[in-house]
This record gives C-alpha cells, sequence and structure tokens, in this order.
C-alpha cells in the first residue's frame, strides 16, 4: 500500500477538530489491533474491532480527548469466499484506502535483528466517519526489507515471528507515535497485542499510574504465552532485557504471558461484564502482582448499528409500523440470501440468527446435535421457522472451518437453511435489523461479553441465549428475551452440549415459535423490553463515560 505521495496533515501533532470536553480532558492513547468504523475501511476480524470502533464513534460524539493507535493491514483480514463445492475460501485482496491522511511522521523499532526497520503513521481524520482520530501504522516502505514490509500485510498473520514482530509495531511504533504526538496521560491497551508498549513506556519514565489495560477473553488463545528468551530476542521490550531483568517476567517456566505481564504493568485493569471479571479474576488470581481488575461491561454504538426507522416506530409506540418496518428490513437481507444461496425466504415466517465469529465454545451447530428433533423443528407447518448461520472462522482454525463447511452441506438442499459468507459490518446490519430472534449459545463462562445481542435488541431482533457474557446483566427471560437454563460449567462439554441442547429445542417449540405465532402481542411487548433495556445501558457512549470515570482517573 503506498500512500507515500499524501501530503502530510495537521495530525502530526496531537489534535481533535473539536473543542474536548472538561469531563475527558484527559489525554488518551487507546491501541487496538482491530478497529471496525466501516466495511470500507478493512481493519477488523470481529468483536474485538466492533467495540473498537463503537468506541472511537462514541469518544467522537461525547468530545473525549482520545486518539485511536491500530495497524494499517495491507490486505485486512481475509475475504471470505466459496470453493466451486460451497465449503469455504480465504481470499487475500489489496486494499488503497484514500481517505487516509499521511501523517509525515515515521519512527523506527527492532524486528529481530534488524534494528532499523521503518513505521510510518497514517491518520484516519475523525470527520470521514465520524471517530475519534485513529492513528494507523504501516512497516510497507520501499525503505524497509522485503520480510519487514510484510508485517503489516495479514491481521493475525498465523506465523509466529511475523505476530510478535505486529506486537512490536503496535506496541512500540504505537507509543514512539505518541511521543511524536506529545505524550499522553494514560496508555490504554486493548487486549495484550501492543504489550511492547507498557514495557517501552516504563523504560521511557512513564509511571505505572498512566498504564491501563482491558482483557477481553478467557479463552487460551487470546492470551497469548510464548518463549520470553526468544521474546527478547525479537525486540519484544524495547531494548535487550539482561536475564536478571526478564526473570520476573517469566511465568509456566520460560513464557511470559502478555495478559499477566499487562495485568503487572496497568495501575487498573478492566474486565468486559460483570461475570467477566469474576472469571477473570478466578483465571489470573494465583499470579502476584496483577492490578485490581474492575467491570466495564462492553457495548455498541447506537447511532451507527440501530435502524432509525425501527427506533421511530419504537418511540411512538406503533406497533403496526415496526412490523411493516421490520417487513422492508428482512426483505432487504432476503436479497443477501437469495444472492448467495439462490433461496428466497418468507418476511412472514420467524426468522432466526447465528452469526458471529465461528469457535467451538460458541458452538454453532449446537441446533444439529439431535438431528431427528432439529428436523422436526424445521419441517413443522403450523410453526415455521427459517434460520440462518453467518460469521468467519480464523483462517487457520480447521475444526471451525469443518463446522461451517457441515452446515454448508446441511443447509444446501434445505429451503428454509441458509449460511452467508462475508460476516463483516454491511452483512451484520442486515441480519441484526432482519432477524426476529438473535441465536447466541456459547458454553457459559467462555464468552466474555458477546456484544452482537445488544445490536440486535437495539434492531428489535429477540435474544435466544445461554446465561452468558453481558447477558445475566440484560436478561429478563420472557419479557425481553429468553435464556437457557444455565448448565454447570464444570460438567464435561459432553454433558453440557447435551442439556443446553435439549433446552433449546425446548424453549423453541413451546416458548419462541408458539408466542411469536399465537400471541403476537406478547412478541411485540418483548421485543420493545428488549429495545427499551438494551439502551442506554449497552451503549457504546455508557461504556465511554466509563472509561475515563472508572480507568483513566
Amino acid at each position: 500500500m503506498n500512500l507515500s505521495t499524501l501530503a502530510p496533515t495537521r495530525y502530526a501533532e496531537w489534535h481533535h477538530p473539536y473543542k474536548t470536553s472538561k469531563k475527558f480532558s484527559k489525554k488518551v492513547a487507546y491501541f487496538s489491533m482491530e478497529f471496525a468504523v466501516h466495511q470500507g475501511l478493512e481493519t477488523y476480524s470481529g468483536g474485538l474491532g466492533f467495540l473498537a470502533g463503537s468506541h472511537m464513534r462514541s469518544a467522537f460524539e461525547l468530545k473525549q480527548n482520545i486518539i485511536g493507535i491500530g495497524l494499517l493491514w495491507k490486505y485486512g483480514y481475509y475475504h471470505q469466499q466459496r470453493n466451486s463445492d460451497r465449503t469455504m475460501a480465504a481470499a487475500s485482496i489489496q486494499r488503497n484506502f484514500n481517505f487516509l491522511e499521511d501523517t509525515g511522521i515515521e519512527v523506527t523499532v527492532q524486528l529481530h535483528d534488524n534494528p532499523n526497520v521503518k513505521v510510518k503513521a497514517y491518520v484516519l481524520p475523525p470527520d470521514v466517519f465520524n471517530t475519534a482520530p485513529i492513528y494507523f501504522l504501516s512497516t510497507d516502505l520501499e525503505e524497509n526489507d522485503h520480510i519487514s514490509r510484510t508485517v503489516t500485510d495479514f491481521l493475525y498473520d498465523s506465523n509466529e515471528a511475523t505476530r510478535i514482530s505486529q506486537s512490536i509495531v503496535l506496541g512500540i511504533g504505537g507509543a514512539k507515535l505518541v511521543e511524536e504526538l506529545g505524550g499522553a496521560d494514560i496508555y490504554h491497551l486493548n487486549e495484550g497485542h501492543a504489550l511492547p508498549a507498557f514495557h517501552y513506556l516504563k523504560n521511557r519514565g512513564v509511571t505505572k499510574e498512566q498504564m491501563v489495560f482491558t482483557t477481553h477473553t478467557p479463552e487460551q488463545g487470546g492470551n497469548e504465552e510464548r518463549n520470553a528468551h526468544y521474546l527478547n530476542q525479537c525486540g519484544f521490550f524495547g531494548r535487550h532485557l539482561s536475564d536478571f531483568e526478564l526473570a520476573p517476567q517469566m511465568v509456566n517456566g520460560d513464557n511470559l504471558n502478555y495478559t499477566v505481564s499487562a495485568l503487572r504493568n496497568a495501575k487498573k485493569s478492566n474486565a468486559v461484564s460483570a461475570l467477566h471479571k469474576e472469571v477473570a479474576t478466578r483465571m489470573w488470581k494465583d499470579f502476584e502482582g496483577i492490578s485490581p481488575i474492575i467491570s466495564i461491561t462492553n457495548a455498541q454504538n447506537e447511532k451507527f448499528w440501530q435502524d432509525p426507522k425501527l427506533s421511530k416506530t419504537k418511540e411512538k409506540g406503533d406497533v403496526n409500523g415496526f412490523r411493516k418496518r421490520k417487513l422492508d428490513l428482512k426483505k432487504i437481507l432476503f436479497e443477501e440470501v437469495l444472492k448467495q444461496t439462490g433461496k428466497l425466504f418468507d418476511p412472514d415466517v420467524l426468522t432466526m440468527v447465528w452469526a458471529r465469529r465461528f469457535a467451538g465454545y460458541k458452538r454453532a451447530d449446537l441446533l444439529m446435535r439431535d438431528i431427528e428433533r432439529f428436523e422436526r423443528i424445521i419441517g413443522n407447518k403450523e410453526f415455521p421457522i427459517q434460520i440462518i448461520w453467518a460469521g468467519k472462522p480464523y483462517p487457520k482454525d480447521f475444526g471451525a472451518i469443518d463446522t461451517f463447511n457441515r452446515l454448508v452441506e446441511y443447509a444446501g438442499p434445505v429451503r428454509n437453511l441458509a449460511v452467508l459468507t462475508g460476516y463483516e459490518i454491511n452483512l451484520s446490519k442486515k441480519l441484526k435489523q432482519g432477524s426476529d430472534v438473535w441465536l447466541n449459545n456459547p458454553r457459559i463462562t467462555r464468552e466474555a461479553s458477546g456484544t452482537s445481542g445488544m445490536t440486535a435488541a437495539m434492531n428489535g431482533s429477540v435474544n435466544l441465549s445461554t446465561n452468558d457474557g453481558w447477558i445475566p446483566e440484560f436478561a429478563k427471560d420472557g419479557i425481553n428475551s429468553f435464556v437457557l437454563p444455565e448448565v454447570d460449567y464444570r460438567e464435561s462439554i459432553e454433558k453440557q452440549d447435551q442439556i443446553d441442547s435439549e433446552n433449546l429445542y425446548d424453549i423453541l417449540e413451546r416458548q419462541v415459535l408458539p408466542t411469536y405465532y399465537q400471541k403476537p402481542e406478547k412478541w411485540m411487548d418483548i421485543v420493545f423490553s428488549g429495545m427499551s433495556d438494551v439502551l442506554p445501558a449497552f451503549g457504546s457512549g455508557r461504556m465511554a463515560k466509563e472509561y475515563y470515570e472508572k480507568l483513566y482517573y
């Protein structure tokens, strides 16, 4: 990606085009591997990016003195496509963005044995997508050798050396960028990917009181752990540490755990739901020197995600107007279903969606555990149902890809089932605005927050969920949502899946479908209650305020 011909911008110093609010005057640098602010800016893979994007939008609306720091991915994440047999294929397509501005700032980082890798900073000006300023870093410069240029090619590159280099560029390159901009009062790591920033900043005299951290997941893959000696050789700490200096960084033998290190370096950290706070505290309690973990529940930006016409009909209590608009939105969604699958869905039929990243614990295929019972549900003529799955597995998560492909194979000949590709912002909006029910069935304690159900509820899609993540803070079973009875998370996976699938079938057959078709007034009460209860409690304005009030001060 070559944007070097662009003229340098005024964003070469700490600058906002608006007067920052006195309540939010602290200068905050927010480091994130992903930012999802628009379909056309493909610098995200899923939930972490959606969260960061909503945060930056609400920061703009609240006039907060915050900037985002991310990486400019030359090929983005990946384009989800299909092979000729409709199984999943991952394609890489180079991206170019003419709305980014060249800051004129270049910094140097050490990557492995190369001490002079150039990192260039571009900026997304706030008025492009109504966000706080977001700076994107790239190593794709002519001055760099070929390997260094490829570091910012792919989000979540599967090569270990490249992933480490990405953390160094984001963390140390980002910290050096902030220095060029005049420094910050607070350095906030959104997950542990930018951990090198904390180590570099300590060497530069930045105190622990200026460092805060958000942990996003109890999953092992989201809490990276690598050999500390190898990280030291790679330049991970901003300088070469002696064995004496390196020893306190190690856990589990010679390893450095990114989350543990971030928790130890931060003055304060947060989990992303009340339940996740309990889980995270339990996970990390045996490690000495970690910061207090508070709860700031994730949220999403309603101005971006909520259909304004649906919102207006709800505020007026206009049931007929709401139903008419929902039918229109279902037709828009079903055009996508037709385009991708050749199937014509019926707007008068209850439509349920499961859409998020494909991962084992999220259980995209839980509905198919008892195939005979599932087929009775999808074949019920009295209470018809249409089901859509969508989501992107990590491109090297072959178990998740197998689940996706199995669903595609099964759904192929079934007229009321569809599996869609390209679960990014545009499709996500269509699914949330056009669905009647939003299915969320992770194993309990495994989903730290899970924000997709928030934006679904904002659009009158009723949550059908296990009681995990943000759901315990929102759900009133049978009033604003439907919630599966809790299963003991200490039970075997086999036992959990058996009980949860049986409860899911029961709730669909005895509550969700009969209510939708036989008690439409009751259904609308549930829909409107969900829309009322999700805002403002789970709007990102609340979240952005809490970060200043609870984490930054």
